[in-house]
């Protein structure tokens, strides 16, 4: 935000932000004067917080009550105020110990590693999986397991394991499922599975696979098989959310969790942070998921060792605490595209 302020200025809002996202009370100029040891009178206080709610950073509750930032004075706060804390010894101990202790396999790592986000800011922590249709293609097998119903399931170079139950227009023996899985990973070796898909969709449209009965039903077989989705979602923390005195509002909440639910709106938030290196902040009404205005979303994305990309973050009130918050984030992150690339 490019909004120059004089230095007292700048102290002044400084010091009631950090107070109101202490006490979640709105701050007077006495108390601002008197805690943060100025050599100002409150009076001298009170006019330049007049003239910082005249600048659209400060806003007044009630008639006599002390000043509230707003959304323009947490983006300055954060673009150009706040002190990062170091993560702790202790806090990356346990941000290590807890991911690595979760399995070998993705999904664990990443459920575990929203716990750990969640315990370690007391907020809210999801965290978005890498889309498993940009994973590189590993294994396909079949499995006959009922009259015309046969179990496809396909595994990710990252250890993601997808299950179909496939209808077939008839049954085929143990031996042809066997032939079928072992044509279709010759076929799909070193893509990834929307690639995969495009693939098995060009073979189809061959002519040489119009005359051959046993390609045309391993292909047909896949192309049900191979569907198209997007990452899982791991939430935790939602009881902490709502602890905090903003999120008291029963029907507000629900629309937070709602759009937590929404894959389309978690998707439009990966890919603004797809192309963007380190830690993305977004206050209020910057987010955008529609269903979050009135709260912070500190994200950040992973890398996995197939580079394909995953996100993780914190939601929390927009008076969060940013300083120990960001680092925790962006530490996380590190350490979760490490763990996946030695995979």
């Amino acid at each position: 935000m490019n909004l120059e302020l004089p230095q007292r200025s700048r102290q002044i809002l400084e010091a009631i932000v950090e107070d109101y996202i202490a006490t979640a009370e709105p701050v007077g100029s006495s108390a601002v004067a008197r805690r943060h040891a100025m050599t100002l009178s409150p009076a001298t206080v009170r006019n330049v917080m007049a003239r910082l709610e005249e600048q659209g950073l400060l806003i007044s509750p009630h008639t006599s009550a002390g000043r509230v930032p707003t959304e323009k004075a947490y983006r300055l706060y954060v673009d150009s105020m706040v002190a990062l804390r170091q993560v702790s010894r202790d806090e990356k101990r346990q941000i290590i110990r807890r991911c690595r202790q979760a399995g070998a396999g993705l999904p664990e790592i990443l459920k575990e590693t929203s716990r750990t986000l969640s315990s370690l800011s007391n907020y809210m922590a999801f965290v978005v999986a890498p889309s498993f249709t940009s994973d590189e293609f590993r294994h396909i097998e079949f499995l006959a397991l009922g009259p015309r119903k046969v179990l496809a399931i396909l595994v990710s170079r990252n250890g993601i394991v997808q299950n179909r139950l496939v209808e077939t227009e008839r049954d085929f023996s143990p031996d042809e499922l066997i032939r079928m899985g072992n044509y279709l990973k010759e076929l799909m070796e070193g893509l990834s599975i929307s690639q995969s898909r495009e693939r098995i969709l060009a073979e189809m449209k061959k002519e040489k696979v119009q005359f051959d009965t046993f390609l045309s039903q391993a292909l047909h077989l896949s192309e049900k098989a191979v569907t198209l989705e997007g990452g899982d979602i791991f939430v935790e923390g939602q009881a902490r959310i709502l602890d905090h005195p903003e999120f008291s509002d029963v029907r507000r909440m629900q629309d937070i969790f709602r759009a937590f639910e929404q894959k389309a709106e978690l998707l439009q938030l990966l890919e603004c942070c797809m192309s963007a290196e380190g830690v993305q902040i977004y206050i209020g009404s910057e987010s955008p998921m529609s269903r979050t205005t009135g709260v912070s979303l500190i994200t950040s994305r992973f890398v996995t060792g197939s580079n394909t990309i995953g996100m993780l973050g914190v939601i929390g009130p927009t008076r969060m605490g940013y300083s120990s918050v960001i680092p925790i984030v962006d530490y996380t992150a590190r350490l979760v595209s490490r763990l996946l690339n030695s995979m």
